[in-house]
């Protein structure tokens, strides 16, 4: 289909990563529609693996990439992975197109986005301290700096030396950290423009033309559902929208243009940071679903905390997303169990039980999951799936009453079985 949006279905990690490199192969233009260099996606083609941060996944298969005005951009980080991966053979230059509405993440949201982390001591939200939270702020209170700034010297400066002075005044006085001095920001951020002139352009116009073309557009998110700003697990979440609708947002094209969601979701399920987590492995298994599944993360290398699939979270996922089919992956990691527990409803405090995610906060925050053991395998999945993980992915849909296109059964490229 010509616009298609490759949505995380759980809490980010999902291996949207591979999914998307798979797809893109038999796409005309990728897409990166919300987030920063917060969430990274892990490509394993051959003896290489490439460990993307804000660059759409799509450069690794030569296509065409754009990042939307709802992502924001570090121009370090991206100059940095820029020079990396040409430096690896993939050109960029005329294949990557950089929104000029999209926000930049600034040294000084970096350095807040830790000193408020460390404040908040046990309550902190488990941020990856990039400066994502700070650049999305500033971008709502309208005093944030676009990427199209780059192409004009003296708005730039202009519109830098109003911020260093404002965050300064946070920083020293407040947090009790260094000032940025003005001039060698400026300075900084116009070799910034020099690198990323020829990249900026209009996405959404871009998009338009290419829907109109009839080609083929895939929408990549960076976070999951749950770590949705407006419709995940506030606080404990991210600050924009990896919901599918954000792809319209960011791009700026009509609802009605996609025409497939596929939300992608491991066979269990991971989170990173603070907040809830219902279907939580409790002992042993924890640890080893984690090193099976080498849970840590791409970009910070946290450790990731592991529970058993929960289908009650994914039924809202499917929901709020309008997700059309499904992509399991990491199906091989559960390959070792002889029982599977899968969360089929919540308990709430009163006692009573739900197959609905929980609309207030504090009925999540306390529930307890039911669980149905479903039998395990305990055999590899080579280029076919055992008989009892048959089972366990018709189970999946069954309950979610969405079908299951692809399984993930290990890092490589082609370690997806496609079952539709």
């Amino acid at each position: 289909m010509p616009a298609t949006v490759i949505v995380g279905a759980q809490w980010g990690d999902e291996g949207k990563g591979k999914i998307v490199d798979l797809l893109a192969q038999d796409s005309d233009l990728v897409c990166r529609y919300q987030g920063g260099p917060n969430a990274g996606h892990t490509i394993v083609v051959g003896d290489e693996t490439y460990k993307i941060r804000q660059i759409p996944t799509g450069v690794i298969a030569g296509k065409r990439c754009a990042i939307g005005a709802g992502c924001v951009v570090d121009p370090a980080v991206l100059i940095e992975e820029l020079d990396e991966i040409e430096a690896r053979g993939h050109a960029t230059q005329g294949l990557l197109f950089v929104s000029g509405n999209a926000h930049r993440v600034m040294p000084w949201h970096v350095a807040l986005d830790g000193a408020r982390e460390r404040r908040l001591g046990r309550l902190q939200i488990g941020t990856t301290r990039r400066g994502i939270g700070p650049a999305y702020a500033d971008k709502a209170t309208r005093i944030g700096i676009r990427v199209q700034d780059l192409l004009d010297p003296k708005i730039l400066r202009q519109k830098l030396e109003l911020a260093v002075a404002e965050k300064n005044v946070w920083l020293e006085r407040v947090y009790e950290l260094e000032p940025f001095d003005v001039e060698n920001v400026v300075s900084t951020q116009l070799a910034y423009a020099e690198r990323l002139a020829p990249y900026i352009a209009d996405t959404s116009l871009l998009v338009d033309r290419a829907l109109r073309a009839g080609e083929r557009v895939l929408f990549e998110g960076a976070q999951g559902t749950l770590l949705d700003l407006d419709h995940g697990t506030y606080p404990f979440v991210t600050s924009s929208s990896p919901i599918a609708a954000g792809a319209a947002v960011s791009f700026g094209i009509g609802p009605q243009r996609i025409d497939e969601v596929l939300g992608v979701a491991k066979a269990y399920v991971t989170r990173v940071g603070e907040g809830p987590f219902p279907s939580e492995i409790v002992g042993p298994d924890h640890a080893r679903v984690q090193e099976l599944g080498h849970e840590f993360g791409t970009v910070t290398g946290r450790e990731r905390r592991c529970g058993w699939l929960d289908l009650v979270a994914l039924r809202f996922a499917v929901r709020v997303n309008g997700i059309t089919s499904l992509a399991l992956t990491k199906l091989d990691v559960l390959s070792t169990f002889p029982e599977l527990p899968v969360c089929l409803r919540y308990r709430l405090p009163d006692g009573s039980e739900t197959e609905d995610f929980p609309a207030h906060q504090t009925d999540f925050h306390h529930c307890r999951p039911v669980f149905e053991v479903l039998p395990g395998w305990t055999a590899p999945i080579d280029d076919d799936l055992p008989g009892a993980a048959r089972e366990y992915v018709r189970f999946v849909e069954g309950e979610l009453d969405v079908p299951v296109a692809f399984v993930g059964t290990g890092a490589a490229r082609e370690r997806v079985l496609t079952l539709r």
